[in-house]
Parts: C-alpha cells; structure tokens; sequence
C-alpha cells in the first residue's frame, strides 16, 4: 500500500492541503470505482503532535496521525508540505520537529508548495537539487541555503523526486502528474476535468512529465511550446516555428534554449515521441498508424528516432510496457 502524508502545520495555507487532499481522494475513489489496483492508497493528515490543527483564515483541521509516533514500518512514500503566509524563518522555529521527522524519513517523493520548500532545504534534502520557492523569498532562500540550485524562472522544479512549486496553483500541475503516476492517465485526464479549467493535463503538467525542469516564465516560448502540443502531427519546420513568435529562426533557437535548455526541433522531436510512448501503451494501433499520428510519414525515420529515445524499437517498448504490472516507484 502506498501512504500519502500531508503534513497539518498551524499557521499553513489551507489551500496547499486542500487541493493535494482532494485531487488525491477524488483519484482515489474513480481508482475503486474501476477496481484500480492502487485503488487503497492511504492519505494521512499529520501534525506535530497536534489532534488539530488551526490554519490560515482559521479554518481548523483535524489530524489523524502525530509525527512523533508514526513507527519505522508506516513510513510515508509521498509527502506534501504546506506553504504559509508570512516569513517562512518564523515558521521553520516553530516547528523544529517537522524538520527533524522529514530529515529522518526522506520519503522517496516530496512536495513542497511554495514557501514549504524552506521545511525541506532545512532538513538538508534539497542539496544539489533544483528548486524553487514564492518569489518574495528567492534571496532569503538562495542565501540561507547555498547548496541548492535555485530556478528563480521556473514555477515548479523536480530534482531526485523533490518537487517544488513557486505558486499554489502550479501544484495542480504536480498533482495531475503524480495522480498518473499513481494511478494512470486516465484517471489523471477525468481528475483534470473536475479540478482545472482545461480538458486535460495543463502545459506545466506536460513539461513536468516529459521533462521536470522545462517549467519557466517566458510568455512568447510557452506559446510556441502549447503550438507544438497542439500540432506535433502536422508537418512543422523551424521557419513555422519562429513565423508564430515573430522572430527569426536564430533568435527564437537561442530563447528557446534559455528557458527550457533544449531546441524547437528536439522539444517537437521529444514531443512525437513521448505521445508515441503513450500510444503504444495504451492502443492497439500498428506502428505505422502511430508513427503516422505523431507526425512521422516515414516509418523506418520513425522507429529509427524512437530507438535513439528510448533505447529499444516501438515494438520491444511495447512488449516491455504491456508485461509490467502496476508498481508506485
């Protein structure tokens, strides 16, 4: 059974519980309704020894497990930390042994929304890893924690399964991410259609699938980036590509690299065949239909590319996906 922990810190938004709490059960319960072998994961409201727990705006939660007494054999696998409003330092004094369980348990996958981020850095698990926070504090943080690798640009951050989000609606995103980890698209897709405002997945949400660190600021490559999304099975070039931004071929390249450290070409290349990893795994489409739907005309140009990517042919991909069962890493 897979154990989910959102840590109940008094003083914390009550949306950075909320929203990983409902995403959560509400994939939970779809996950029953199918017979979903993940369908028991178990979500636990922890506090620091507190029955309940008074947020931001008063709201009072109540929490059914204490940090100090959760044994050696129910060790979380996936923990949420709250962001709070206000100076992150004050709450890291008041709530020294939440830093201590964390830095004991290092649970193998960890969220951090917002200034939460500062419970983990303190806690040393966040060494040589990319991270983020709310933007208020990216001095304070980068000062008082120098061995990270602060992504002042970039809204959500993954490095060794740490996640950091630098807004509370950036951890939709991760949650969209980590309900299809947990449990698969499908669910993740109809748990996007009751909880964000798009059909499915945002472009975040997709960026952190395909490539964690790809999440950043700039308007102009996002855009070319949800262009791509959209339209990976038309035939593209480069001159297309800088047509839509308005810029030439050489300057978009440059600020394309800058904000998502990969070019127009391989971030299309990447995008065909990370849609194409989908198809196989969950249609019985040929391999030349799927080729065909990513935008390779070509078959031999297609298995040719999707081996480079992912190291055996669509066809072993496809025996090797179909033989696994359901596993939470």
């Amino acid at each position: 059974m897979t154990t989910v922990t959102l840590l109940a810190l008094p003083g914390a938004l009550g949306s950075t519980l909320t929203i990983p709490l409902e995403m959560l059960s509400a994939a939970r319960d779809i996950a029953r309704s199918r017979r979903h072998p993940a369908a028991n994961l178990r979500i636990a409201i922890a506090s620091d020894g507190l029955s309940s727990v008074d947020l931001m705006g008063g709201m009072r939660l109540q929490c059914e497990a204490k940090l100090p007494t959760l044994s050696s054999t129910s060790k979380s696998d996936i923990v949420f930390v709250p962001g709070f409003w206000g100076n992150p330092r004050a709450m890291l004094a008041k709530n020294v042994g939440v830093v201590s369980w964390l830095a004991e348990q290092r649970p193998p996958i960890l969220c951090a929304i917002t200034t939460g981020s500062y419970f983990v850095a303190e806690a040393g698990l966040l060494d040589d890893c990319d991270a983020t926070t709310h933007w208020r504090f990216f001095d304070d943080f980068e000062a008082r924690y120098p061995n990270l690798n602060l992504q002042r640009n970039r809204f959500i951050t993954r490095s060794a399964n740490r996640y950091c989000t630098g807004s509370v609606d950036a951890v939709r995103d991760v949650m969209l991410h980590l309900v299809a980890h947990l449990f698969d698209r499908d669910i993740a897709t109809e748990i996007a259609r009751h909880f964000t405002h798009e059909i499915g997945p945002s472009l975040q949400s997709a960026l952190l699938a395909a490539s964690p660190q790809d999440s950043h600021h700039d308007e102009t490559v996002a855009l070319v980036q949800t262009w791509i999304h959209e339209n990976y099975d038309q035939q593209i070039t480069n001159e297309m590509i800088a047509n839509l931004a308005g810029m030439s071929i050489r300057n978009l390249a440059r600020r394309f690299r800058k904000a998502t450290r990969t070019t127009p070409s391989a971030y299309l290349r990447n995008t065909r065949l990370e849609e194409a990893r989908a198809l196989l795994r969950d249609s019985d489409a040929s391999i030349i239909e799927i080729g065909d739907l990513v935008g390779y005309r070509d078959t031999s140009h297609f298995i040719d590319a999707f081996k480079k990517h992912t190291k055996s042919t669509p066809g072993e991909y496809r025996r090797l996906v179909r033989a696994k069962v359901f596993a939470a890493d």
